[in-house]
């Protein structure tokens, strides 16, 4: 095992990994901007480094910086946490090429999984049917070959990046009037935010659930689903509440398509040779869950993983050092059983009445609802902390559990209650009004739900 490692991320998911090096002995080093330089990640790791000033591409995306940070205080490995550089291939090479462990798929999965059409084909190659649509990019400038791959596709039609994630550079569009528009914006969002801007079509599918399964592979062969994630109460495409089990999948009907899930997703990652965690991420149909489509992997651990680890008992960072260090997947992994239900919401500063705007402010009044082993709180924020503009608004996650899927609904309600945080605007009782909605009960919701939510009068 390693010895000390270091945390290439900030916030709450730099403070969770922390949290698990801590508990096996091993020291850590965070990184931090002018922006965090009082962060409590700084102060609960054994070191930090400074790596850059507030602006996030001249700090927490400094490459070089970050592993000259790891270099100079004798860290072994890095764990790029999500976002930022987790899933950047040239950073995990030059990684490797310094000597070093990335706590993280091979560069080449990276490769992969990074870019939507080569992930598409990944797909293809392993016999799982991915979301229907093209299989290469179209040019931005032939507008008219958009137009026939879209008939073709058939609309409503999704226009989105190639290198995208978390929902940025991806339109929904109606009819042939939007294309033009569409192709130019996710384009130039695309080249904005990833250096690319290439972009594709696929079709829109009605009624979209949005479900992950989270696996994890090691060096010697074995591989293993660990459930899945409903995570379709978005907005923006962005998720704010994740849940495992799903509730769309019932009785023995519901048993076979997730058994058929899991299959899909093994086989997508075990034809990359994948290693690590991960997850696979599908669009279904809630009026035919028994099809799901392949969407993309995002081959990092998930913002949402708290969730998996409620229902299975395992510490997937542990596991994730575990692997990067060379052993293979415990028995305790690989013969994981998933018992009640966990739910995972975030908070954000954001005002969700108004579009789900952004609100950055002081946290001068905090009080977090009492964790136990039934509700965590994964928080990147203390009393006396700020809410930046320079960083995603996320202030933390809140997950609780339950013997079943009504009692983690209660827990986390309740703990929603309790919550005390200001002046900072927050999404709290936006969150609160998606748990105690009729549709939410019943598990009757898709990706539109929580948007239409938050335009119904108060």
């Amino acid at each position: 095992m390693f010895k000390k490692v270091l945390i290439a991320n900030r916030g709450e998911i730099a403070r969770r990994v922390a949290r698990t090096c801590r508990r096996l002995g091993i020291a850590t080093v965070a990184v931090y901007s002018d922006a965090d330089a009082d962060g409590p990640h700084v102060r609960e790791c054994d070191e930090a480094v400074r790596v850059g000033p507030a602006q996030v591409k001249e700090s927490y995306l400094n490459a070089a910086a970050i592993i000259e940070a790891a270099r100079s205080t004798g860290a072994e490995a890095i764990h790029p946490g999500y976002g930022l550089l987790s899933e950047k291939s040239s950073f995990a090479r030059a990684v490797r090429e310094a000597g070093l462990v990335f706590i993280g798929p091979a560069p080449e999965a990276l490769d992969a999984f990074g870019d939507k059409m080569r992930a598409r084909h990944v797909a293809l190659s392993a016999g799982v049917p991915p979301v229907p649509g093209v299989d290469e990019p179209i040019p931005t400038d032939d507008v008219a070959r958009a137009k026939a791959e879209a008939a073709r596709v058939g609309y409503p039609i999704v226009v989105k990046a190639v290198g995208g994630g978390g929902g940025i550079g991806m339109q929904v569009v109606k009819d042939e009037a939007g294309i033009e528009r569409a192709l130019k914006s996710c384009s130039d969002r695309g080249a904005q935010a990833f250096g690319d801007p290439r972009v594709y079509l696929e079709r829109y599918v009605q009624s979209p659930r949005h479900i992950e399964v989270q696996v994890f592979c090691d060096a010697h062969g074995n591989a293993v689903a660990l459930g899945e994630r409903e995570c379709s109460v978005q907005r923006r495409h962005q998720k704010i509440l994740e849940e495992s089990p799903s509730p769309l999948f019932v009785g023995e009907e519901g048993d076979r398509a997730r058994k058929l899930l899991f299959d899909r997703a093994l086989a997508v990652v075990t034809k990359a040779h994948y290693v690590n965690a991960g997850t696979v991420e599908f669009i279904v149909d809630a009026q035919n869950p028994s099809e799901p489509y392949f969407l993309e992997v995002n081959a990092r651990l998930q913002v949402e993983h708290p969730v998996t680890e409620m229902c299975t008992g395992i510490d997937l960072v542990e596991v994730q050092l575990r692997v990067a260090a060379g052993e293979p997947l415990p028995d305790y992994v690989r013969n994981a059983q998933r018992r009640g239900a966990s739910i995972e919401v975030r908070l954000y500063a954001e005002e969700p009445r108004k579009g789900f705007l952004p609100r950055p402010g002081p946290v001068d009044e905090l009080a977090w609802p009492q964790a136990g082993d039934d509700l965590r709180v994964e928080a990147g924020v203390e009393q006396g902390s700020k809410v930046t503009p320079y960083y995603d608004p996320m202030i933390a996650k809140i997950v609780s559990y339950g013997g079943d899927r009504d009692q983690a609904i209660a827990r986390l309600d309740r703990a929603l209650s309790e919550l005390k945080i200001g002046p900072v605007i927050t999404n709290r009782d936006f969150l609160r009004d998606v748990l105690s909605s009729q549709r939410f009960r019943a598990g009757d919701y898709d990706t539109l739900f929580a948007e239409a939510l938050a335009k119904q009068p108060v």
